[in-house]
């Protein structure tokens, strides 16, 4: 590589990895990681629900036995909107060095209920419709709206961080005051302050377009963006941009964690409640979908090639980064295989390591939305074997772990032609350090 060329590589790593560490992409990387374990938990109770009572129970008791998991998925994916919007505040207003994450947090959720709409139309259980008062609806809390408490919990926090650096709107009580309390009273006002405007903003949203804030946010930022990153075109540029940006040494996190995990996570969410509900599930393309067919062995979907590797090089280097990789690589884990063969910044097999999860999502996607295999309905965690992965995303589909079959097979066959020119460049630069 000239030294142009590695410049300008430099200066592109510098400003991707700018983007990946910026304060809220981070904050939010970071609130989602902390709630993650929840949508395992909600996927597991809606497996046991769907998937393991109707093997043990029926009629009356199999309806009394679904509690265990509807009550979880209250507390869940039902409640996933009021969960994220304190943990992005927590995160963001720590990343930010605020003196007082915790306040942030609790501002946050105060701020979130102070947005919900005063009245809602409800159905009876005669089918009549209701308006009714002093109640908080799960379509509100819930999955929904997981976006809004994405806003509203970077925005109120940053208004709460800005006021709190005016001296004036701090009330200090003195060193004899036992710290917790001093610094309740330090952002009280800053608190108040921030509580009081958004409430404001409610109510002139209410006079003016007869809406609230969450349903504006939804309505008018959030379903238009999950229609483009969850659409098949939209999330292959972006899922493929992730992973060539990988092959460029710049982990793909980069890219998907703040650009399309937020949003297949609230599809595979949503599709988790339609199905412990008996409805139609709505989405193909969810977080679990991705695990289960598009990044089976880690992103650029390895598995296949550390197969490729094992059965038909002769490379000694190769086969040693293969057996190595094997083991953490069933779990998902694939860098010691990217930085170690490597797959960074060699050409050869960049273009598989890009172009295979294409492939296999285009076949996934066809033959989910032909009914060949179900869709994909419990939350996974991404560190999953593939096959096993498959069963337990659909909600026991023995199908799917045959398509991940069929697929890492054809994965092996798109790696094979790339791996043995990756072969004959890492011979013909041996060859060339021994004659100079």
């Amino acid at each position: 590589m000239s030294d142009k060329n590695e410049r300008m590589m430099n200066k592109f790593v510098e400003i991707a990895t700018k983007i990946g560490n910026q304060v809220h992409l981070r904050s939010l990387r970071d609130a989602f990681a902390t709630i993650i374990p929840l949508f395992v938990l909600a996927g597991l109770a809606v497996l046991i629900n769907s998937v393991v009572f109707p093997w043990i129970f029926s009629d009356q008791m199999l309806e009394t036995a679904e509690q265990f998991g509807t009550s979880i998925i209250r507390g869940t994916l039902n409640s996933a909107g009021l969960l994220l919007c304190p943990a992005i505040a927590y995160f963001l207003s720590k990343n930010k060095g605020f003196s007082n994450p915790i306040s942030a947090a609790i501002i946050a959720i105060a701020t979130y209920i102070t947005m919900m709409p005063l009245q809602l139309m409800t159905t009876t259980t005669t089918g009549e419709e209701v308006l009714v008062d002093n109640v908080l609806s799960f379509a509100n809390l819930g999955t929904g709206t997981m976006f809004a408490g994405i806003v509203i919990g970077l925005v109120a926090t940053e208004l709460l961080i800005a006021l709190n650096k005016f001296d004036i709107l701090k009330i200090n009580l003195g060193e004899k005051v036992p710290p917790a309390v001093s610094r309740s009273f330090n952002v009280m006002i800053p608190a108040i302050i921030t509580v009081s405007l958004f409430s404001g903003l409610s109510l002139l949203l209410m006079i003016t377009l007869g809406t609230d804030l969450i349903s504006l946010i939804v309505t008018v930022i959030q379903e238009p963006l999950r229609a483009v990153g969850t659409s098949l075109v939209g999330y292959l540029f972006l899922y493929s941009l992730g992973n060539l940006f990988f092959g460029l040494g710049i982990h793909q996190s980069v890219i998907n964690g703040p650009f399309t995990e937020p949003f297949m996570t609230q599809n595979i969410n949503e599709n988790s409640v339609a199905f412990a509900e008996g409805a139609d599930i709505p989405h193909i393309l969810t977080i679990s979908f991705q695990t289960a067919f598009a990044q089976m062995g880690g992103t650029g979907a390895t598995i296949s090639l550390i197969i490729a590797i094992l059965i038909f090089s002769k490379v000694k280097a190769y086969r040693q980064i293969a057996n190595l990789s094997a083991a953490p690589g069933i779990f998902e884990i694939n860098e010691p295989l990217i930085f170690g063969m490597p797959i960074v910044f060699n050409l050869p097999m960049i273009i598989p390591f890009v172009l295979l999860p294409i492939i296999q999502t285009i076949i996934a996607y066809l033959a989910t939305a032909a009914g060949l295999v179900s869709k994909t309905v419990v939350y996974i965690p991404w560190v999953t074997p593939p096959v096993i992965s498959g069963w337990l995303a659909t909600g026991g589909d023995w199908r799917a772990s045959v398509l991940q079959i069929i697929l890492i097979a054809l994965g092996v066959i798109i790696y094979l032609p790339f791996l043995k020119i990756s072969e004959r460049v890492l011979m013909r630069q041996a060859e060339l350090e021994q004659d100079l």
